[in-house]
């Protein structure tokens, strides 16, 4: 099902944590929200796309892949 969340456990150190937190209570958000945000971030950051429009659109080129290239004359 493409649109069920995929979970995964992962681990930070209990002073990450708490900073994590704080800053989730601070900004009114969720932690979840915290880190969508920051993955976000990184994959742009990367030149990667976070979307199936972004991946569409990266992927999308000037020149179809099956032209030839302009012959030169002379």
């Amino acid at each position: 099902m493409p649109d069920e969340p995929i979970r995964k456990r992962i681990e930070f150190d209990r002073a990450t944590w708490h900073a994590l937190d704080l800053l989730a209570r601070d900004s009114m958000k969720t932690v979840q929200d915290l880190v969508d945000e920051a993955i976000a971030d990184l994959l742009k950051k990367k030149g990667r796309p976070s979307n199936l429009k972004d991946a569409l659109t990266l992927s999308s080129r000037r020149l179809p892949a099956n032209d030839a290239a302009p012959s030169k004359r002379r």
